[in-house]
């Protein structure tokens, strides 16, 4: 026997409504940026969120000083690594960085040559313009840099805000492509 319909109207949702929404609701809350991540601090200091841009403008703009290097190095590369390095300086105009606007790699990898190389940091830019004497090798340490990059930005998004995360997300997998067309025969 089937219970009769409740004599009283429902009006607003229903509680499955309501419990079946409060996972994306918290889904939504915990991607959007917190009080912390503002900016707005009080201090002078950066927040974290701007901190993370400004590492990964950072680390793009000295890889596309390394491209630039095995280009001047290895000439015959200049057609296979062009895309790759316009790129990679999108991803740093992506993440707020103008520095490196130079049509020229050649004038680009020799300014970084005379240049102070990095921030004395070890790492893919500790020294952009020593290239290996084999093409080969050389398209292996550019990708080994990009790995190290991919890996270090996908480990930058776990801490990262919303939009942030997306866009270290997004470069990382761009970092990884890059890492097989450069390690493809």
């Amino acid at each position: 026997m089937s219970f009769p319909p409740s004599p009283r109207a429902r009006s607003g949702p229903r509680r499955r409504s309501l419990l079946a929404a409060a996972p994306a609701a918290l889904l939504v809350a915990g991607c959007s940026a917190g009080p912390g991540d503002s900016g707005a601090g009080g201090g002078s200091r950066p927040s974290a969120a701007d901190r993370a841009r400004a590492r990964a403008a950072r680390d793009s703009g000295e890889l596309a000083a390394r491209y630039d290097a095995v280009v001047a190095a290895h000439p015959k590369l200049a057609e296979r690594l062009r895309p790759l390095r316009a790129e990679v300086v999108r991803h740093a105009e992506a993440f707020g960085s103008t520095a490196d606007s130079s049509p020229s790699p050649s004038a680009s990898a020799s300014a970084s040559a005379s240049g102070t190389p990095g921030s004395g940091k070890a790492g893919p830019s500790a020294s952009p313009a020593a290239v290996p004497a084999k093409p080969k090798d050389a398209l292996a340490e550019l990708a080994a840099a990009e790995r190290e990059i991919a890996d270090r930005r996908v480990k930058a998004l776990l801490d990262a805000p919303g939009e942030l995360a997306r866009l270290l997300a997004s470069v990382a997998a761009a970092g990884a492509a890059h890492v097989y067309l450069l390690t493809e025969a």
